[in-house]
């Protein structure tokens, strides 16, 4: 056997891709940075945790549905116990996890509700994807509007980042 093809079937084997395995703990959220980004407070640490929410994709806060999609995660999220399922970090050293309430998977309703893209790093389509689609036919939260929804990515490369970098 060649040598990438038993590189290959070790990977596969061993389920090691590069990503880290997931850990899930509990903790509550003490703030809401925007639609897909919360700090939390881990059960039994004094640290905060910024939590990147993964699968999704909201809007930035000077965009449009930016405020609305905060709003709902502010809803959906703060001052409660969460349960976290911890991906690791992101390429850019973020925590990246799924984020639920009593079982409720925070990404999805994010989605479900137009309140946030289908996203996955490098691939652009996430676990949600069927949500989004279903949120779009609907036209629901940012899928409303009768222009159409500009995705983040798209608006931070005509309008860079509301935080200016």
């Amino acid at each position: 056997m060649k040598c990438w093809a038993r590189c290959w079937l070790v990977l596969a084997l061993s389920g090691h891709w590069g990503v880290q395995a997931s850990e899930v703990w509990t903790g509550w959220v003490s703030w809401v940075m925007d639609g897909d980004t919360v700090l939390l407070l881990r059960h039994g640490q004094l640290e905060p945790v910024k939590l990147r929410i993964d699968g999704i994709d909201a809007p930035e806060i000077c965009q449009p549905g930016g405020a609305q999609a905060r709003d709902t995660m502010i809803r959906l999220a703060l001052r409660k116990s969460v349960e976290v399922d911890d991906r690791g970090q992101d390429i850019y050293g973020r925590q990246v996890g799924r984020l639920s309430v009593d079982g409720v998977d925070l990404g999805a309703e994010m989605v479900r509700s137009g309140m946030a893209w289908a996203y996955r790093f490098r691939t652009g389509k996430g676990p949600y994807a069927g949500l989004q689609r279903q949120a779009q036919t609907q036209k629901m939260g940012v899928f409303a509007a009768p222009e159409a929804a500009m995705s983040p990515p798209v608006f931070r490369k005509f309008h860079g980042t509301c935080h200016g970098s």
